[in-house]
């Protein structure tokens, strides 16, 4: 199980024994039910993850609506970037929606990694560079996408989801209410 995790960071850059060793100490992994909330809103965020196996979801709660803005699944990063880096309380909630398998850092581990092994801390800008640059692409989507077109990135880029997802998540991530997601899979099973 924590052979994805070394691969990971080795595509990233290679590593020695050493290092390696060094990451497997300090690794935790935990198994977590589906629906059990990692961090809510509100709270200040003390923990980073990486999925080993499964799903975790990041939304927010507008009016009493859940507004899903982002799935994380095997090899990805969960980090709430403000709450954990700036100490502030969550805006959001990430919970998991499925059962998962994740590796659990916190920033003491993540310190005693950077004292012995100061190439951590280049790996680690590294990860954060490509967690920026995949937020940003999500926002822009947002931005400058209708809702089918999310909906369609979203079936090309990750179509695992639609099999670990309930639909009115996927509703909620591409910006619609379930009744829309349907008329838009209607209409592109009619192309």
């Amino acid at each position: 199980m924590n052979d994805k995790l070394i691969r990971y960071f080795q595509k990233i850059m290679p590593l020695s024994e050493e290092e390696i060793s060094a990451i497997v100490e300090t690794m935790t992994i935990r198994q977590y039910k589906k629906g059990t909330v990692l961090l809510q809103e509100g709270q200040i965020s003390t923990e980073v993850y990486f999925v080993l196996e499964g799903c975790v979801r990041q939304y927010y709660l507008v009016d009493g609506d859940e507004k899903t803005n982002n799935f994380f699944t095997e090899e990805q990063w969960v980090i709430s970037m403000n709450s954990f880096g700036q100490q502030k309380p969550s805006g959001h909630f990430l919970d998991c929606c499925m059962d998962s398998s994740l590796v659990v850092g916190n920033r003491e581990k993540e310190e005693s990694l950077y004292k012995k092994h100061p190439k951590f801390e280049t790996v680690s800008r590294k990860v954060m560079e490509k967690v920026f640059a995949e937020q940003q692409e999500i926002l822009s989507s947002y931005t400058t996408d209708t809702a089918e077109q999310r909906y369609l990135k979203l079936l090309a880029t990750r179509p695992d989801l639609f099999q670990k997802i309930p639909q009115y998540q996927i509703a909620s991530y591409v910006g619609v209410k379930p009744e829309s997601l349907s008329r838009i899979r209607k209409r592109l099973l009619k192309k």
